[in-house]
């Protein structure tokens, strides 16, 4: 695990040249097809070295869920044991880690009504509203949810508005824990200057690759739109709205790496208070790859 940036997929292909280990993609972008750079999805060459699984597995038109995912880790992981090596489970999408880990929580199902009227009110006073009544009613879900991040702050409304309980009281019932011993490592540097450092270069790079016309060519499907799951993905969002003329790109790219850096906060707030965890440090490959090496021999 760790935020983005911070050097997990070379990490990854460091171990599968150790270890009969087969790679897991635990993130929310990369199972996107036609989002190669913007996700930052391994190259053809670095897949040559080490397939991972679950990316490249839907059209960006379509959703994808934890519980998605996690029936379908569970259903790569029992194949890759069955075979008799190992899964490596790699990425930054910390509630997806959450949902394998602990098994999904029994939360209620959408309700149309509700969902529009929450709808409805944001347009009405805007999400920074709706965030602080969030924060009101389940300050810990406050905390974590952006007030940018509709999606998932609409859900956790709508949740307490159905059952009468928050969000994360419900979650704190756990559903099915996962059934493999599990060794849990989390990499990131030291200093968070270096991860900023990282995360404008990597951003630099991506423009340089031809993110632009990456997300032009989505743009022009005429089938998505802003609000799609696969388009709120940091960097994709803020270049969706240079192409609808709502900004400049320099201002795209700008927003850009300021939600990529507080992305890879909010991932490293999960990562503070997991339980169980292994640090490593990315600046330090060698020494990482020992760490990780001596947990698993």
């Amino acid at each position: 695990m760790g935020p983005t940036a911070s050097g997990k997929t070379d990490l990854a292909i460091g171990l599968r040249k150790r270890f009969p280990v087969e790679i897991i993609s635990v993130d929310s972008a990369l199972v996107y097809q036609e989002m190669d750079i913007g996700t930052a999805k391994p190259t053809a060459e670095e897949l040559v070295l080490a397939p991972h699984r679950l990316i490249d597995i839907l059209d960006p038109s379509e959703a994808y869920s934890a519980a998605d995912f996690r029936a379908d880790a569970l259903r790569e992981m029992e194949d890759i044991v069955a075979k008799g090596r190992i899964p490596l489970l790699v990425g930054g999408t910390m509630l997806y880690f959450k949902a394998l880990l602990d098994g999904l929580s029994p939360l209620p199902s959408a309700d149309p009504v509700i969902r529009a009227k929450i709808e409805q009110e944001a347009k009405e006073m805007g999400w920074q509203a709706l965030h602080d009544e969030l924060c009101n009613i389940d300050p810990v879900a406050g905390a974590r949810i952006h007030p940018n991040d509709p999606q998932r702050l609409s859900r956790a409304l709508e949740v307490f508005r159905i059952s009468g309980k928050t969000l994360t009281e419900l979650t704190e019932t756990k559903g099915e824990p996962l059934p493999y011993e599990v060794h849990q490592f989390a990499i990131a540097p030291k200093e968070r200057g270096e991860l900023h450092r990282r995360i404008e270069l990597r951003f630099q790079k991506m423009l340089e690759a031809g993110f632009e016309a990456e997300v032009r060519k989505l743009y022009d499907r005429g089938d998505l739109n802003s609000d799609m799951p696969s388009i709120r993905c940091v960097g994709y969002r803020q270049m969706w709205d240079y192409l609808a003329g709502s900004c400049s790109l320099d201002d795209a790219v700008y927003r850009g790496v300021c939600a990529t850096r507080q992305l890879a906060k909010r991932q490293i707030t999960w990562l503070r208070s997991w339980e169980d965890l292994t640090w490593l440090d990315s600046d330090d490959a060698g020494l990482s790859l020992q760490t990780v090496t001596k947990c698993l021999t």
